[in-house]
């Protein structure tokens, strides 16, 4: 299941607030379906809430460079979407009985991207209004690396000033 949450507005007549509470349980009970259930979707780079019957005692993801997933609590599970595929979530309980059989399906988010095709090279912008250039798989080598080289630089002052202020605390 794909969640899509745009601040300020409203989805088919009710508040923001309900659809996110509405949401937040419709994971629940897609986790208690049997292997023949739906998939899980879920968008690229962004994370869903997966709750659990039961607290989980083993979490294996098939292919963690598809998407990953953190533990919040014993019956509360994010998964991330890291790139596009398919792969698949199993949780066990302490029996080892099967609490989730499921494929996970990591898809692009659906607003606000542009293609630009150059010959065969392939470049993509954001416009949400403003456009910016993401990080997107795909894309033609020379144009990703520079925005990836952009990007560590930019984690790095990060990081380096996270650094500081603790070092001064």
């Amino acid at each position: 299941m794909a969640f899509r949450f745009r601040p300020g507005r409203q989805a088919c007549g009710i508040s923001v607030a309900a659809a996110v509470a509405m949401a937040s349980i419709l994971p629940v009970w897609a986790s208690g379906m049997n292997a023949s259930g739906r998939d899980i979707e879920v968008l690229m780079d962004q994370a869903m809430m997966v709750r659990l019957e039961r607290p989980a005692a083993e979490i294996v993801i098939g292919n963690p460079s598809i998407a990953d997933v953190a533990v919040q609590s014993s019956n509360t599970l994010v998964l991330t979407g890291k790139s596009f595929g398919e792969t698949n979530l199993i949780v066990t309980d302490r029996e080892g009985k099967v609490l989730v059989n499921r494929r996970v399906v990591v898809q692009e988010p659906d607003g606000g991207f542009i293609t630009v095709y150059r010959g065969a090279s392939r470049e993509t912008v954001h416009c949400s209004p403003n456009c910016e250039t993401p990080l997107v798989i795909g894309d033609h080598t020379t144009y990703f690396d520079s925005i990836a080289k952009e990007v560590r630089i930019k984690q790095g002052i990060g990081q380096t000033s996270a650094e500081g202020q603790a070092s001064a605390e």
